[in-house]
Parts: C-alpha cells; sequence; structure tokens
C-alpha cells in the first residue's frame, strides 16, 4: 500500500535536490538512475494521481507474486500526466527512446 504522504515528503525532498543543484537535468536524471522505482506525483480532482516514470516492471513482479519485495523508491512532484509522461521518456535508457 502506497502512503501518499511519504510521496509528497520525498517529491519535497527531490524538489530541494534539484533546486539546489548547478546543472538541474543532470540532477533529475541522477535521481531516477539512483532508485529501483520512480513515481510522478501530480494534483488531480480526486486528490494525487500517480505515473510511474521508472520501475512498472517491478511493480509489476511484486503484484503478481504478492510478495513484499524490498526496492527503493522516491516521487518526482510534477504539475501534471502529461509532464509524467514527459519525465518517463526524457529519463528512459536511449535504447529504449529510440525504440519509441
Amino acid at each position: 500500500m502506497l502512503d501518499f504522504n511519504e510521496l509528497r515528503e520525498l517529491a519535497a525532498d527531490v524538489r530541494v535536490f534539484v533546486d539546489v543543484a548547478e546543472d538541474k537535468a543532470e540532477a533529475l536524471r541522477a535521481v531516477v538512475a539512483a532508485y529501483d522505482v520512480v513515481l510522478a506525483i501530480f494534483p488531480t480532482e480526486e486528490g494525487m494521481g500517480l505515473h510511474v516514470v521508472k520501475g512498472s516492471e517491478i511493480l509489476d513482479k511484486i503484484a503478481k507474486s504478492r510478495t513484499h519485495a524490498i526496492y527503493s523508491h522516491t516521487a518526482i512532484a510534477v504539475p501534471d500526466l502529461e509532464h509524467a509522461e514527459v519525465l518517463k521518456y526524457l529519463t528512459a535508457p536511449v535504447e529504449q527512446r529510440v525504440a519509441a
């Protein structure tokens, strides 16, 4: 079960890390590379929306096996789903971007 307050706190930590970085794009890439699962969070009319930026295969495996696997995760706050999808595309390995 996801704890939305934890996700908000993680996103706030990421925001600070990126804000203080000289190269913000590189800082964002470093965050995505450092974690197994990265979720983009954004406001919706229902509350909070989620989009998996990285690690969907890990989450699928956990859901199918019904185990409690250990994985590192973080969240990045974005304004909307469109920005979450762009973030996923821009931080994907080059091979995946070329195939798309």
